[in-house]
Parts: C-alpha cells; sequence; structure tokens
C-alpha cells in the first residue's frame, strides 16, 4: 500500500539514488524531513547528534574469531590422557569431561559478573523504579543460566562409570572442590563461614593456595555481600513504620485472631482422637508464630545460626508477601522470589552433581581427598541455603481474610500513579487522592502522589 505522505520522487535531468529527492505534500529536501519529525512526534533533529561507537582505524579487522580469541579458547583443551598414554591415544569421554567443566567456570565468572552488578545496585542509597526493572532482570539471568548448569550436568551423566575410570587415575589431586569462583559465588551471595561443611577438618582456604586467590578470598568476605544489601534494603520497606498503618502491630493481633479461629474450630471437632490432634497442632502453629513475633527469640535463633536477617528486614519481606499486589511490592516481591529460585537452583545443581558422583564413583574417595559422595551430601542441606529465611517467611503467612487492611494513605504511597479516583475502593480513598492531588497542584491527569523519595524502599 503507498504512503499517502510520499507523493513521488522527484529527480534531476540524470536520476540517480544520491541526487533523489524526497517530497512530502509538495515539500522537499528540510522541509520533507520538519514534516515526517512532525507526523511521528518529534521536533526537528537536535544539533548534538549520538556519536557512533566504533574501534580507531586499524590495519586489523575485527572479526568473529579474534573478537572472541577462539584460538585460545577452543586450543584450551588439553587432555592428560593423550599427553601421558604411550601411543599418544586420548580417552574419548576426557575431551566431555573438560568441556563441561570449562563452561562451567565461564558461566560462573558471568554469575559473578552479575551479582556483582547487584551489589552495586542495592548498595545506593536509594532505589528507584528503573533499578527494580535491572534487578528483576539480571536476577532473572542469573535463574536461568543455573538451570542451564543443572542441564550440562544431565550431559555428563551420558559418560558411563568405566569410561571415567579411564582417565579419573590422571585427575588426582585436582578437584572440583578447588574451583575459586564457585567460592566467590558462595561467599558474594552471602554464605556463613561458620555455614560451610569442613573439607577433610580443613578450611575451604587452604585449597587456594596462591596469593591472588587468597586475595580475592578475602575481599569477597570483607566487601558486603547480597544477603546483607538486600537485608538493609528490606529494613527500609515503605509503611514498615508508618504510624497510620502500625503495620507490626495489627498483624500480631491478626495472628492471635487466627490462631482463635484455629483454635475454636479444633475444640469443636467431634471427634476426641481427631480433635486432640488438632489441637496439638494448633500449639505447634502458635509456637512458630511466636519464634518469628518475640523478637527475644528471633535473636536466639540467628546466635544458633537458624536465621540470617535481622527481625526488621523480616518484618519488610513478610509485608511484602503479605501485600505483593500492590503496584508498589510488584518489583520488590519478584526480587525475594527470584532470590529463592536462585537459591534453590543452587541446591538442585549441588543435589545433580551429588548424584552424578554417586553413579560415576560410589562411596570411593574423591581425587581431591575428600570423602567424595558423603560430603558432598552434607552440602545439600538447608545450611547452603543463603537466602532460607525468605523460604521460611511461609510459615508465617495469614490467610487474605485475616489481612490487616491497609489505610487509605497507604494505598496511594504504594500506587506508582492511579490517575482515575473512581478506580479507588471507597469515597474515602477518591476523596483522599482528590487531596494530595490538589496539595501537589496537579490534575487528575497527572501523576498526583508523593514525591518518589517518599515511597522508595531504602529511603522511605
Amino acid at each position: 500500500m503507498t504512503c499517502p505522505y510520499a507523493r513521488f520522487l522527484e529527480r534531476d535531468e540524470e536520476p540517480t539514488a544520491a541526487t533523489a529527492k524526497l517530497t512530502i505534500n509538495g515539500s522537499s529536501d528540510n522541509d520533507a524531513l520538519a514534516e515526517i519529525l512532525s507526523l511521528t512526534g518529534y521536533g526537528a533533529s537536535s544539533s548534538a547528534k549520538p556519536e557512533l561507537k566504533r574501534l580507531p582505524s586499524s590495519d586489523e579487522l575485527v572479526t568473529y574469531g579474534n573478537y572472541l580469541k577462539l584460538d585460545r579458547l577452543l586450543n584450551s583443551q588439553v587432555l592428560l590422557s593423550a599427553q601421558n598414554d604411550q601411543n599418544k591415544n586420548p580417552v574419548h569421554d576426557e575431551h566431555l569431561f573438560m568441556i563441561i567443566h570449562q563452561t562451567f567456570e565461564l558461566w560462573f565468572k558471568q554469575i559473578l559478573w552479575e551479582i556483582d552488578s547487584l551489589r552495586d545496585i542495592f548498595g545506593s542509597k536509594s532505589i528507584d523504579e528503573s533499578h527494580m526493572f535491572v534487578s528483576i532482570n539480571r536476577l532473572q539471568r542469573c535463574v536461568q543460566i543455573w538451570r542451564l548448569l543443572c542441564d550440562q550436568i544431565i550431559i555428563l551423566e551420558t559418560m558411563t562409570p568405566l569410561d571415567f575410570m579411564e582417565f579419573r587415575s590422571y585427575l588426582s589431586p585436582a578437584s572440583g572442590f578447588q574451583s575459586l569462583q564457585f567460592r566467590l559465588i558462595e561467599n558474594r551471595l552471602g554464605l556463613p563461614e561458620k555455614s560451610r561443611v569442613l573439607y577433610n577438618q580443613i578450611s575451604y582456604k587452604n585449597a587456594f593456595p596462591s596469593s591472588n586467590e587468597q586475595t580475592d578470598l578475602t575481599n569477597s568476605l570483607e566487601e558486603p555481600t547480597l544477603l546483607v544489601l538486600i537485608e538493609r534494603w528490606l529494613e527500609q520497606t515503605p509503611g514498615l513504620e508508618d504510624s497510620t498503618l502500625n503495620f507490626w502491630e495489627r498483624y500480631k493481633r491478626a495472628v492471635a485472631q487466627y490462631i482463635d479461629f484455629l483454635q475454636s474450630n479444633a475444640q469443636d471437632e467431634p471427634n476426641p482422637t481427631a480433635r486432640e490432634a488438632a489441637l496439638e497442632d494448633v500449639k505447634k502453629t502458635a509456637d512458630t508464630f511466636r519464634s518469628f513475633i518475640d523478637e527475644k527469640f528471633h535473636q536466639q535463633l540467628i546466635a544458633r545460626s537458624e536465621r540470617r536477617m535481622s527481625h526488621k528486614a523480616l518484618q519488610g519481606a513478610l509485608m511484602i508477601m503479605l501485600y505483593r499486589e500492590q503496584p508498589r511490592f510488584q518489583g520488590p516481591y519478584q526480587v525475594l522470589s527470584l532470590l529463592m529460585d536462585i537459591d534453590a537452583l543452587i541446591t538442585k545443581w549441588r543435589y545433580n552433581h551429588l548424584i552424578l558422583v554417586q553413579r560415576q564413583i560410589g562411596n570411593k574417595q574423591g581425587t581431591g581427598g575428600s570423602a567424595g559422595y558423603s560430603y558432598l551430601r552434607s552440602t545439600c542441606s538447608d545450611r547452603y541455603k543463603v537466602f532460607i529465611d525468605l523460604f521460611n517467611l511461609a510459615s508465617f503467612l495469614i490467610p487474605r481474610e485475616f489481612l490487616p487492611k491497609l489505610t487509605a494513605e497507604m494505598k496511594m504511597r504504594l500506587a506508582f500513579a492511579n490517575n482515575d479516583p473512581s478506580k479507588f475502593d471507597d469515597a474515602d480513598d477518591q476523596d483522599l487522592h482528590r487531596s494530595i492531588s490538589k496539595r501537589n497542584g496537579k490534575g487528575n491527569n497527572e501523576h498526583c502522589f508523593m514525591p518518589d523519595h517518599e515511597f522508595h524502599p531504602v529511603t522511605d
């Protein structure tokens, strides 16, 4: 279909592509360009044009191979079986074994790259919604990488135990335990030192003798971890200390009502055996809630390494989970969910590796001298989950019918913008919307909420 605005091309006597002039409604050259820009909603082009990023002039052109350093990358598979066999015959599956572990390390490097960027974001003094989008995007990328790493172990399972035995003896005393990047991932995420299982009764740091490796490990332990930064961010959850909502006190009252409801239902159970079991369940439920509501109890659990985050941070996380439908909490809720996804996938990766080791070598000692299967099995427990507190918050959720209702003002603060007052639940909400609009000097067709700094998660 012909564009109605491009009538024809007016050419010189000897028309060429270089001399053709675009005419629009009888105009040409700059007039035509100005009309195009006006039709697209943009004004005249600025004199300051963006600079195209390119390499300086050079005799050497960028190619696919030299950009990716493929000469080094693809010649890095030096098989020990070929080097040490008298006939220089490689063991076929050693190539797969090496490729898998080299790609592990490449993906570990990318994960560290993403974690460091997330630490920069959550280490900032303020975090706005653009930061939330970037954070979610990079966390999702980490999740997808860990899923891929879990699947890579499945590929390694195509190697049979007898195939592995053909070259395993060459690997001693090397061990996957000596992966520095994996230890840096654990440290930068926030795995506590005291949660680690000792490797041959000594610290994991002893597996890295070089000064550069020791420096990297020390830095990863001294710099703020992602866990610490997420904790600080959660402590500043908007509305957590709002006097008009008084979330924590109202939550505690709601829990009491919920427990009374369960107690009443249990007592109404006609069957004596079922009633006794139901009452015992209610008691256990009440004890579970008490472990969170009682701050002293919470501190005792932290001292015993059974909890990681501060009491206030978990209050913020709980508020986000309970009111996740509110626009202001939708991004933070995704962040919390993705952090749990990463923890779960790392545990799955550990478990897949554990099963692989059991299938390949049974209960034999590892090439690095570890207990092998039994050592790896101990790393699949909850003690290795960095964000275990977020998983356990599900224990403290209450049904929606018992959930404390948000005040009208809190609904406003937890909304990005609501241009239609009719969307609010009741007349009081609509009146508050109008009053804030008037106070800010804005009409109903503009963003009319409180200044951004009043509801930034880290500055509220």
